[in-house]
């Protein structure tokens, strides 16, 4: 049986397609983040704005899994086409809307395809780039992360007032086009295709146990109180769907999350810490923010720029950690380091205070940047190198889906934190309060980033804790054959088929 593995004269090209789907999603939501103040103008519904991006992450977050898993099934370079189309359906269609509720039903549309571009992508470049030539892939990817993330809210900004809102969809387009050309031409893969239905009992559990735990992350400590009915209800709902989850998995033919992956010990940790630096990247970069703006009373725009040596260490790391890896196939040391020097870079925040110049509080961000980097490098690389060939899709949304709870989680419980240590609502404007109110609130912010630095180094320490027992597996430097279905599945075993065409 030949290796489903593209040429190697092919892999840049090949590669390229995967990369500018993880672009297509990255671009999206730092160019809508920009334009929502105009949208809501223009459409009405400020009471349900925040349902905008909450219905494209609920749709995102509940269909990764299920993406990753029918690209094991039918075939990783449709299932990743089909994301895309999806995507770009509904991004024409949120352009198009005509009022907050159709941008609502539309933007959870454009999430559904979401759901499947980070996990396709990882999958496609797992089977056509072995783990130990992982460095050649991450050059790409730290190229485009930048542009997007810098580049978004400055495009989004650009379009909104020179064209209108609306081209903040729009621009997906020739960017997802250019993705599906690219997969189409320069990907030639070839796949067992595996006659058996998606796993519809655990999906829906599934399903079910993700949304309630977003809303449950998004609501407690905020909206409603973490001890209200509502947010009683949610989290009960979470622990009765995620409990009924896994006997489900346990007894299904081809379930979303196979069971097996759990057996391998460095999978299961490597899952363990992709939450647990979520947790850590995505409450770094919700609170930061917080402090730049109201304490050091920049601009959003600025308050974002000034994160940029978080995000610049992160993947400098990330670039640096792909390339060291490849030379020698090492990479246990990796997660250990990143998780000691996300501790230093939190305990770091706590010498935040009122006065500390703002090139300074900036600079300071990038140690944390920089763990973070070292830590979801090799996570990533530790999960797909502990998968068989068959499950590469489900073990890429698992780890995509353990990070973005983790994430979820950790804005939620540290918000909590956050807003234990202010007194009282956040002025809209807080330099036209009197100066004695203003330090006063000044003060309040930074106490509330201490208490959220104190929170990452408690998660840092979980992470650099759980690193020492990763072992050190040799990572595959070349290419292999499809694995077979397990024996105790002979079903899918014996119904295989081959599909050159995915």
């Amino acid at each position: 049986m030949q290796s489903d593995t593209a040429p190697p004269d092919r892999i840049p090209l090949a590669v390229l397609g995967p990369i500018l789907g993880m672009f297509l999603g990255m671009l999206d939501g730092t160019i809508v983040g920009t334009a929502l103040p105009t949208i809501v103008g223009d459409l009405g519904g400020l009471d349900r704005l925040s349902w905008v991006v909450t219905a494209y992450l609920l749709a995102a977050a509940a269909t990764t899994p299920i993406w990753g898993k029918m690209g094991d099934l039918y075939g990783r370079k449709g299932t990743f086409a089909a994301a895309i189309g999806v995507f770009l359906v509904g991004s024409m269609a949120s352009g198009l809307a005509r009022d907050m509720n159709e941008l609502i039903v539309f933007r959870a549309v454009q999430g559904l395809g979401a759901g499947g571009l980070m996990v396709g992508a990882f999958a496609l470049i797992g089977v056509l780039v072995p783990p130990r030539q992982s460095g050649r892939v991450q050059s790409l990817f730290g190229a485009i992360m930048p542009i997007a993330l810098v580049g978004g809210p400055l495009l989004g900004g650009f379009l909104t007032d020179h064209l209108d809102w609306r081209w903040a969809f729009y621009v997906n387009v020739p960017v997802g086009l250019l993705a599906l050309a690219v997969v189409g031409l320069g990907i030639r893969v070839e796949h067992v295709r595996i006659k058996a239905r998606i796993d519809i009992a655990g999906a829906a559990l599934l399903t079910t146990g993700i949304v309630a735990l977003t809303l449950l992350a998004g609501w407690a400590g905020t909206s409603h109180a973490w001890t209200s009915p509502r947010i009683l209800g949610l989290a009960a709902l979470t622990v009765v769907a995620l409990a009924c989850f896994v006997p489900v998995e346990r007894r299904a033919v081809e379930p979303i999350i196979p069971p097996r992956l759990f057996a391998d010990r460095n999978f299961t940790l490597a899952q363990v810490l992709s939450f647990l630096v979520g947790a850590v990247m995505m409450a770094a970069m919700n609170y930061l923010p917080q402090y730049m703006q109201f304490v050091r009373e920049t601009s959003p725009t600025a308050g974002g720029l000034l994160l940029l040596p978080l995000m610049f260490g992160m993947l400098g790391v990330q670039i640096a950690t792909g390339r060291l890896i490849g030379r020698n196939g090492r990479y246990r040391l990796y997660p250990i380091l990143g998780g000691a020097v996300m501790v230093v870079g939190a305990l770091a925040l706590l010498g935040l205070r009122v006065d500390t110049p703002t090139a300074v509080a900036s600079a300071l961000t990038a140690v944390v940047g920089i763990g973070v980097g070292f830590v979801m490098q090799s996570t990533m690389l530790i999960t797909m190198n502990s998968a068989d060939r068959r499950d590469l899709g489900a073990a890429s949304g698992t780890a995509t889906l353990t990070r973005t709870i983790g994430g979820s989680l950790g804005v939620a419980l540290l918000g909590s934190v956050y807003a234990r240590r202010l007194d009282g609502d956040t002025p809209a404007a807080p330099r036209e309060l009197p100066a004695a109110a203003r330090d006063t609130f000044h003060a309040a912010v930074t106490a509330g980033l201490h208490g959220v630095a104190i929170g990452l180094a408690i998660l840092s320490a979980l992470a650099f804790a759980v690193s020492w027992l990763v072992r050190e597996v040799p990572l595959r430097g070349a290419p292999e054959e499809p694995a077979a279905p397990a024996s105790a599945e002979p079903v899918t075993a014996s119904a295989g088929v081959r599909d050159t065409s995915n």
